[in-house]
């Protein structure tokens, strides 16, 4: 009979958190650059990001969206671009609300905002 001490326990289930946590979704160095253009791309719009009913400019739009990016990379939720888009970029993980951007007076859905400029970024 094998007897496990409190210590043993507890480096068997460090043990097992360092494992799961090295397996986690990363976004890879493509995905990385696309992201990191994408996150200019809201910064340098000149649009309105809105956000449960509020208009943020585009710096404080790239800020929320890296927020929101940061915990996703961290709980291993984002693995690629798209992931980004559809999971930090598309809608309030609160509120449940969509984002849109307005540019110029034209308003649309963040993700088709994002997902356009996504292939932009992609052709070669």
């Amino acid at each position: 009979m094998v007897v496990f001490t409190p210590m043993w326990r507890i480096i068997c289930i460090s043990c097992c958190l360092l494992a799961a946590t090295e397996s986690q979704a990363a976004l890879n160095p493509q995905s990385q650059d696309e992201v990191g253009k994408l996150l200019a791309f809201v910064e340098n719009s000149g649009c309105s990001f809105i956000r449960n009913g509020s208009a943020y400019d585009g710096k404080e739009a790239r800020m929320h969206l890296q927020q929101k990016l940061d915990y996703l990379e961290n709980k291993g939720l984002v693995s690629s671009s798209e992931d980004f888009i559809q999971r930090a970029a598309t809608g309030s993980s609160i509120s449940g609300k969509p984002y849109s951007v307005d540019c110029k007076g034209q308003q649309q859905p963040s993700a088709d905002w994002l997902n356009g400029e996504l292939q932009r970024i992609r052709k070669p």
